[in-house]
């Protein structure tokens, strides 16, 4: 059996109704809705500094303080509403306690926005039925109005995340749910309040702007010409069922030449002939932890740190390789027997021709396509694992300064040096291997390009 409620938040965005939802809890008995408790800008409501006994400077210096103080009350229901703006700090506290109910508040997003940019013009952001809404017509901002979905589509799938892993589920409210009697008073007995036999939506408030939006917005026409390139069901998404990736921290090499170097390698990349230019300057450093990581950077300001990208093609072609000359011998059966790779006996593998290699490359380069869309049992190897996916799990403890493509690394490494204090990069001893020519059939473009498709679209890759 779950424990009854004992507080509540509203997530919602500017312009989707709260303050009519918040007015229509706020009427309920043993019910408060503390406004915007945690909006930046404000304490609770616009013009208040202070809420419940506690300043503004007590909440920047610990929010804790206030949201503790608001939900300290025993027998009765408090909440407020939370945006994707408002401070962070309490997100956790509110997403990890399973007493606190979840309200999701939407509306359809360009209205708004729409009446978003018209309170902002009239600065009329609430109206009754004695006063009298102020005429106005708005333009229309494209890459502002994209800006803000991506920011509330970001927020609300972090939600939703938040409630899928903790276990929680969430009450969800559309616009036009608020004034509908049946629905609040669902709201209000899922909240635990079933003393309450019937709950009427709040009288108070009516809408501002009931006009169409052609009325509302002066350069509508362009409005509609620009929404035609947004991809609300992300029709051009390129599917991604790759797992996440570590950090890798501990392959990370460092050298103290200049104010200092991090290489970031991405596995069958060309990081041997790298760390081999690396040495050439100095000692190196590896084996690092995230620590330790850390107390290097600390110690040498002005230090850069990059990764170089192989084109996939090339880089698949490194991990076949592998796979045939070092890989485990269970991997090379498994190979075999269940993912459609051809391989000959162990035995017979160094006598493959170049042509028969090829042919087989071809085969695994399906099984890549298979293995990265998730269509498989075998977990992605490092190795061919998608450099983007590589690169993401590097950002998760540092970001690299320099991206490098292996066909540029001599000129940005030179570049790269300098900026980080070091005079004579010895160039001249970095030894590259460009991509094999008899890697560049047009099948084998098609087939890298398929298993790689986030790789070549993120990083530029050609044909």
């Amino acid at each position: 059996m779950t424990r009854p409620f004992r507080r509540f938040v509203i997530f919602a965005e500017m312009r989707t109704g709260s303050n009519l939802l918040e007015a229509t809890l706020n009427a309920l008995r043993g019910v408060t809705c503390f406004g915007e408790a945690f909006n930046p800008y404000m304490m609770g409501w616009p013009d208040k500094d202070e809420l419940q006994g506690i300043t503004r400077d007590q909440r920047e210096a610990d929010p804790m303080v206030l949201l503790n103080k608001l939900f300290d009350r025993p027998g009765h229901l408090p909440g407020f509403r939370y945006f994707h703006d408002h401070d962070p700090r309490v997100f956790d506290a509110i997403m990890h306690d399973p007493e606190c109910a979840k309200i999701v508040l939407t509306r359809n997003p360009l209205d708004s926005y729409v009446s978003t940019q018209l309170a902002r013009q009239t600065n009329q952001w609430k109206l009754n039925e004695t006063e009298t809404p102020i005429p106005a017509t708005i333009t229309y901002d494209g890459p502002e109005f994209r800006d803000m979905i991506a920011a509330v589509e970001r927020f609300q799938l972090r939600v939703m995340h938040r409630l899928q892993v903790t276990g929680q589920t969430a009450f969800w409210l559309g616009y036009e749910d608020l004034r509908d009697a049946d629905v609040m008073t669902g709201l209000v007995h899922w909240l635990g309040r079933t003393d309450i036999p019937r709950v009427e939506p709040a009288s108070d408030q009516v809408p501002q702007n009931p006009r169409e939006l052609a009325e509302k917005v002066g350069n509508f026409d362009q409005m509609q010409a620009d929404l035609a390139q947004v991809d609300p069901f992300m029709l051009r998404r390129i599917p991604n069922f790759e797992p996440r990736r570590g950090p890798s921290v501990p392959s990370f090499t460092a050298t103290d030449a200049g104010a200092g170097l991090i290489f970031m390698p991405v596995r069958c990349g060309p990081g041997g002939a790298v760390r081999d230019w690396m040495a050439g300057l100095g000692p190196v450093t590896g084996d690092f932890t995230q620590t330790s990581l850390r107390q290097w950077k600390r110690q040498r300001p002005g230090h850069r740190s990059f990764a170089v990208l192989r084109h996939p093609l090339h880089r698949a072609w490194t991990a076949f390789r592998q796979l045939l000359q070092e890989g485990a011998p269970e991997l090379r059966q498994l190979m075999r027997d269940v993912h459609r790779v051809a391989l000959p006996p162990d035995a017979a593998l160094a006598g493959l021709s170049q042509q028969d290699q090829v042919d087989l490359f071809a085969q695994f380069l399906g099984f890549l396509k298979r293995n990265l869309n998730g269509q498989t049992t075998l977990p992605t190897h490092a190795g061919w694992a998608s450099q983007s996916e590589v690169i993401a799990g590097f950002s998760r403890v540092a970001t690299p300064d320099m991206l490098i493509r292996e066909d540029r690394l001599a000129e940005d490494l030179s570049a790269l040096a300098l900026a980080a204090g070091i005079d004579d990069p010895r160039l001249d001893g970095l030894k590259i291997q460009p991509m094999p020519d008899f890697l560049r059939e047009k099948p084998l473009l098609q087939a890298a390009r398929q298993a790689y498709l986030r790789d070549y679209i993120a990083f530029g890759f050609s044909d």
